[in-house]
């Protein structure tokens, strides 16, 4: 793997894997304990929509799909938080009319030359360094919002009445939580691309839950993970010419599903201990 980083766009490509690993891992560890996953893959799948019109009227790629993404995500919280027991239809319509809007607008757009695989699947090769500033910029100020209401998130993740007691914002929280998921997904999208981009943010911190036993050891951990997992991924795709985004999330899958044997390993052995 060493040698390969001599090349530039290898190089971009490992910044970006760990620059993402950190954000999936702090943001993602919130949307496992918060069991937001479903709500995550609607702002997913929707961001691209702010892909189709971000080239339909020459944007930056960033801030068509952050806009976009950020306003769909408003819309699906205030859904979830006001119609709880009609959110996951809304949420499935936003996501399908999302995409489906994102495809309309490149059909419209003029010259359309656009890789659509490059966004469904993820192109962490092709990361330009004005993409690495960007989300070194916007990674940074999400780690210093979780940093600064850590104590306020962690009541309302573990015990939402017990926080709106102790009088914290629990809606304002929300709703913050809900935009900083859309601004990590916009993120992520060039590392695995939309289609893979949900479990990038839930297979690391999966795995962590069962192993730590705060909600920052769980960050810390699920960080880690995402790091091997991107590097290992990028090695994989590099060592046997595969797509790099698909490396990753099935290195990441293996991995989960090995702990998920542990596990059952580990019961039985306690089973049998127990039994003699």
């Amino acid at each position: 793997m060493i040698e390969v980083l001599q090349f530039e766009f290898m190089r971009n490509a490992f910044y970006a894997g760990i620059l993402t690993s950190i954000i999936c891992g702090i943001i993602g560890t919130l949307i496992v304990v918060n069991r937001l996953v479903f709500l995550a893959g609607g702002i997913a799948h929707s961001a691209y929509g702010g892909i189709g019109l971000a080239f339909f009227f020459g944007w930056p790629y960033m801030v068509g799909a952050i806009g976009f993404s950020f306003v769909v995500a408003m819309i699906m919280a205030r859904v979830s938080l006001r119609a709880k027991e009609r959110a996951d239809t809304i949420v499935g319509v936003l996501w399908a009319m999302g995409m489906a809007s994102g495809i309309l607008l490149l059909d419209m757009t003029p010259g359309y030359n656009v890789d659509l695989m490059s966004y469904l699947f993820g192109s962490i090769l092709s990361v330009p360094r004005s993409d690495l500033v960007a989300m070194v910029a916007i990674g940074g100020i999400i780690v210093l919002l979780v940093s600064y209401f850590f104590k306020d998130i962690l009541a309302m993740s573990y015990d939402e009445e017990f926080a709106q007691i102790r009088g914290i914002p629990v809606k304002s929280l929300y709703y913050m939580l809900i935009g900083m998921v859309a601004i990590t997904v916009v993120m992520v999208v060039q590392v695995v691309g939309l289609i893979l981009v949900i479990a990038l943010l839930t297979i690391p911190p999966s795995i962590s839950e069962k192993y730590t036993k705060s909600l920052l050891k769980m960050m810390c951990c699920s960080c880690l993970l995402g790091m091997a997992f991107t590097t290992g991924g990028l090695w994989l795709s590099y060592a046997f010419d595969m797509t790099s985004g698909a490396a990753i999330i099935f290195l990441a899958g293996m991995v989960y599903f090995l702990s998920l044997i542990l596990d059952k390993i580990m019961l039985l052995s306690k089973k049998r201990e127990a039994g003699a």
